[in-house]
C-alpha cells in the first residue's frame, strides 16, 4: 500500500519562485526513475512509469518532497551494492508522491589507506564528506535524505550534515530537515582456503621445531581469526619475521599474502564483519534514532519491501521539527552513548559522537560524553569474537532470521539491567522507544539460543571508552571493551618506562624488529635503578628474589614474566600535525608478538581503528604539535598507567629510585626546552607530506570533536533543554 507525503510546510519554494530549477532539474528525477526501473528489472514492483517530465515540474512547483538518496563511491566496498538500493528508494519516493534525487559521495576505505599517506586524510574526509551533502543539500534545496549507510568516516559525516543542516534550516524558519539511514548489510568474513591454512600450519610447525615458538604461536594465533582486511595486517607482521628468519623466502611471504588478500572480501561487499568503526557506527546511528529496523542489520542488500519501510516512515516525519534530525539525535544522545558503551564501540566515535552534537548545534565535548557514560554503570552486553562464531555477520543473520530485533534487543536489555534510556526520545520510524518496545516479538536477547550476541546478563560491569587524564596531558581515550579484563589487571596500577617514537613509520619498523627487546637490553634503553624500583611497585612478591640480579638477568626475566611494562609513544600525529591517522598498524604489530602484548601499550595523540584491541591509548590532548606533553617525554621515562582510576601520571624518576612514587612532570618541560625544538621543527617538516588543502588547521582539539572552528563557536544550544519531544504516544 502506498504512503502519501504530505506538501512541505514552507514559505520558500526556490522552484516555484524560479524556473531555473524546473528547467534543468526534471531530467534528472527521469533520469534517475528510468535507471532505477532498468536496474531492478524483474524486481521492479512500480506500475507503469508516470514520471513524466509534466508530472515532475508540478511536484517541483507544488513543493512536493524532494528527497536526495544519499550513496557513496563504489571503489569502498560498503557500497558496491548501492545502486540496487538506491534504486528501490527512488522507485518508493515517487510512489509516495515525493521527488528522488541521487548523488554520492566519496568514502574512503581506511583499511585501503592504513600505513600509508592516505591515513592524514581519513579523519579529514568526515568533514569534508559534512561539507560537501551541506552544499549539495543547500545547492539544490532538498528537504530530506534518505542516506545509504557505508564504514568509516561517512556515516557520521553525513550524520554531521543532516544535523548541521536541519539546524540553520530552522533557524532560518524552514521547514525542519528529515534524514534516514539505510546501513549497507554486512559483509561476510573470508575463510582462509583449506590449502593454504595447511601450508601456514607447516610454517608454524617448522618454526617451532627451530626454536622460534613467538612464530609459531603467534601465526597460529592469527589463524584463528575470521579472515578480513585487518587480520592480513597480523599474517603481515608474522610472515616477515618469518622471512628474516629465514624460515620461508621473501617469495613465500608474497605468495601467503595474495592468496590471503584474494580470499578475503565476498564478492557482493558490504560492511566488514569486525566490530570496527564500521559497524559501531552502524550500532551508533541506529541508538540515534536515525536507522528504520527493517533496515538496520541485514546479510544482503535491502528489497523493495524493506525499502519501503523506511521510505513510508517518512510520511509521519515530514514537516515536524520534533523529528527534524538535529533534535532526533539531541533527544538521543544519552541512548546513542550507552548503546556505543555497551556494544564495545569504536575509540574514534568518542570524536564522532561529540562532532555530531556540535554540528547539531549543542554545546558538548569529550568531557559531557565521559558524564554521561559514566553517570550510570554500562554493563558489557555484548558477547563479540572473532575467533568464536560472533562476528557482526553472525549478529546480521540472527536479526534477519527473527531472532532478535539488534539495537532494539540491546536497548531493552539496557532498561532490563536498570540502565536508564529515554524510551519518549522520538526516531525515524514516526513513533518513540517505547512504542517500538511495546511490540514484544524476539526482543529478549534470550530469544537466540545458539552463540548470541547480545546479551541479558552482562560479562561485566563495565565496557565502553574511558576518558584519561594525568599530569602531563588534559585528555586521552582508551578502549576499556577492548581489553579482556586478565588484560586490564596486567597494566592497570603499574609503571612502565617510555619507548619514545617521533612518528608512526619509526614505530612501525621498530615494532616489527624481532631484536627490538635485545637491542633495548644492550643499549640499556632503561635505567637499571628504574628496573629495580619497577620489580618492587609491578611485583612485590618478586622483588627479593630478583632484586640483585645483574641488568642483562634482570631485563630479560621481567620480560619473561611480564613484569616489565613499556609505554608506547607514538608523538607527532595529531590532528594539526598529521591529520590524526590511525595507530592500527604499530598497534596490530604490538598484539602479533606474543610477548610483546603482555608488556607494551601503545599512547598516542593520534587515533586508532575501530577494530584495533588491546592497550591502545590515543586522542591525546594537547597534541606534540601544540606543545602537550607528549612532546617532551622521552625514552627512559617511567609513566604510571591507573587504568581503573582512568589517569596516567608521570613519574619523578629520582623519587621513584629511591622508593617513593611521586608524581612529577613540570620539571621536565623546563630541562627539555632545546629537545621540543627540535621535535617541532621536525613536525613542521613533516607535516608539509599532507597537502595543505586537507591541513586540520583552523579545527577544534580531539576533545571537542576535531571540528571546523566556526561549528563550535556557533554551537549554544543546551542538549538537556533545547529539545523537544513528542506529546503524545500511543502506548
Amino acid at each position: 500500500m502506498k504512503i502519501k507525503f504530505p506538501k512541505i510546510n514552507n514559505k520558500v519554494n526556490p522552484y516555484r519562485d524560479n524556473v531555473q530549477g524546473k528547467a534543468n532539474e526534471p531530467i534528472c528525477v527521469a533520469g534517475l526513475l528510468d535507471r532505477s526501473k532498468q536496474i531492478l528489472g524483474p524486481l521492479y514492483e512500480g506500475g507503469t512509469p508516470d514520471w513524466t517530465l509534466e508530472e515532475i515540474y508540478n511536484r517541483l512547483e507544488e513543493n512536493a518532497p524532494r528527497i536526495a538518496i544519499i550513496g557513496g563511491s563504489s571503489d569502498h566496498p560498503a557500497h558496491i551494492m548501492d545502486f540496487k538500493t538506491s534504486a528501490h528508494a527512488a522507485i518508493r519516493i515517487w510512489e509516495n508522491g515525493g521527488v528522488p534525487f541521487y548523488f554520492s559521495t566519496p568514502v574512503m576505505c581506511d583499511g585501503t589507506a592504513q600505513s600509508n599517506q592516505g591515513m592524514s586524510y581519513s579523519l579529514e574526509s568526515r568533514n569534508a564528506v559534512a561539507k560537501m551533502v551541506v552544499n549539495q543539500m543547500e545547492s539544490h534545496s532538498y528537504h530530506g535524505a534518505f542516506i545509504i549507510q557505508g564504514c568509516d568516516k561517512q556515516p557520521l559525516g553525513v550524520v554531521s550534515a543532516m544535523v548541521h543542516l536541519d539546524r540553520i534550516r530552522q533557524y532560518r524558519g524552514e521547514a525542519p530537515v528529515f534524514a534516514t539511514f539505510a546501513p549497507a548489510h554486512v559483509l561476510q568474513g573470508g575463510t582462509i582456503p583449506d590449502v593454504l591454512f595447511k601450508e601456514l600450519e607447516d610454517v608454524a610447525s617448522l618454526a617451532e621445531k627451530q626454536g622460534d615458538t613467538d612464530i609459531a604461536f603467534d601465526l597460529r594465533d592469527a589463524l584463528a581469526y575470521i579472515l578480513q582486511c585487518s587480520s592480513n595486517t597480523a599474517f603481515q607482521g608474522v610472515l616477515e619475521r618469518a622471512t628474516e628468519r629465514g624460515i620461508i623466502t621473501k617469495e613465500v611471504h608474497k605468495d601467503f599474502e595474495k592468496r590471503l588478500a584474494v580470499a578475503t572480501c565476498d564478492g557482493s561487499g558490504g560492511v566488514c564483519a569486525f566490530n570496527g568503526t564500521g559497524n559501531s557506527s552502524r550500532h551508533l546511528v541506529a541508538g540515534m534514532g536515525l536507522v528504520h529496523p527493517e533496515l538496520e542489520l541485514l546479510t544482503e542488500a535491502p528489497n523493495q519491501q524493506q525499502v519501503n519501510a523506511a521510505v513510508d516512515s517518512l510520511a509521519q516525519v515530514i514537516n515536524n521539527p520534533v523529528y527534524g534530525a538535529a533534535n532526533i539525535l539531541g533527544t538521543n544522545i544519552r541512548n546513542a552513548i550507552r548503546i556505543h558503551s555497551a556494544s564495545g564501540g569504536s575509540t574514534n566515535l568518542m570524536m564522532h559522537i561529540v562532532a555530531g552534537m556540535l554540528y547539531a548545534g549543542y554545546t558538548f565535548s569529550l568531557w559531557d560524553l565521559d558524564e554521561i557514560h559514566h553517570s550510570h554503570s554500562i554493563p558489557d552486553l555484548f558477547n563479540y569474537s572473532l575467533t568464536e562464531g560472533r562476528d557482526i555477520f553472525s549478529l546480521a543473520m540472527q536479526c534477519c532470521s527473527g531472532e532478535s530485533r539488534g539495537m532494539e534487543t540491546l536497548f531493552h536489555e539496557l532498561l532490563e539491567n536498570g540502565v536508564p534510556m529515554d524510551v519518549d526520545a522520538p526516531t525515524v520510524t514516526g513513533t518513540t522507544w517505547r512504542e517500538r518496545l511495546d511490540k514484544k516479538d524476539n526482543l529478549s536477547a534470550d530469544h537466540v539460543k545458539d552463540n548470541p550476541i547480545i546479551l541479558s546478563k552482562p560479562r561485566r560491569a563495565f565496557s565502553g571508552v574511558d576518558v584519561l587524564t594525568g599530569n602531563f596531558f588534559e585528555s586521552a581515550v582508551v578502549k576499556i571493551s577492548g581489553m579482556p579484563t586478565s588484560q586490564l589487571d596486567q597494566f592497570d596500577n603499574k609503571v612502565a618506562f617510555v619507548l619514545y617514537f617521533e612518528n608512526e613509520e619509526d614505530a612501525n619498523r621498530s615494532l616489527l624488529d624481532a631484536d627490538l627487546l635485545s637491542k633495548l637490553k644492550d643499549s640499556k634503553a632503561f635505567s637499571h635503578k628504574s628496573m629495580i624500583a619497577m620489580l618492587k611497585e609491578n611485583a612485590p612478591a618478586d622483588y627479593k628474589a630478583m632484586k640483585d640480579l645483574r641488568y642483562e638477568q634482570l631485563f630479560d626475566l621481567m620480560i619473561e614474566e611480564s613484569i616489565m611494562k613499556i609505554a608506547v609513544i607514538v608523538a607527532g600525529q595529531g590532528p594539526i600535525a598529521f591529520g590524526m591517522p590511525e595507530m592500527f598498524t604499530p598497534m596490530q604489530h604490538i598484539n602479533a608478538s606474543r610477548k610483546l602484548k603482555r608488556i607494551a601499550t601503545l599512547i598516542s595523540d593520534g587515533r586508532y581503528s575501530g577494530v584495533t584491541y588491546g592497550a591502545a591509548i590515543g586522542h591525546m590532548t594537547p597534541e606534540a604539535i601544540e606543545e602537550g606533553g607528549i612532546l617532551y617525554l622521552q625514552t627512559g621515562d617511567l609513566l604510571y598507567l591507573a587504568l581503573r582510576k582512568r589517569e596516567i601520571q608521570c613519574i619523578d624518576e629520582n623519587a621513584f629510585q629511591g622508593g617513593v612514587l611521586t608524581f612529577a612532570f613540570e620539571h621536565l618541560k623546563e630541562q627539555r626546552k632545546e629537545l621540543a625544538t627540535s621535535r617541532l621543527d621536525t613536525i613542521r617538516i613533516r607535516q608539509r607530506q599532507v597537502a595543505p588543502s586537507n591541513l586540520l588547521v583552523g579545527h577544534t582539539d580531539a576533545a571537542n570533536g576535531v571540528v571546523p572552528l566556526m561549528v563550535k563557536t556557533m554551537a549554544s544550544l543546551d542538549y538537556k533543554k533545547d529539545i523537544q519531544l513528542p506529546t503524545k504516544t500511543s502506548y
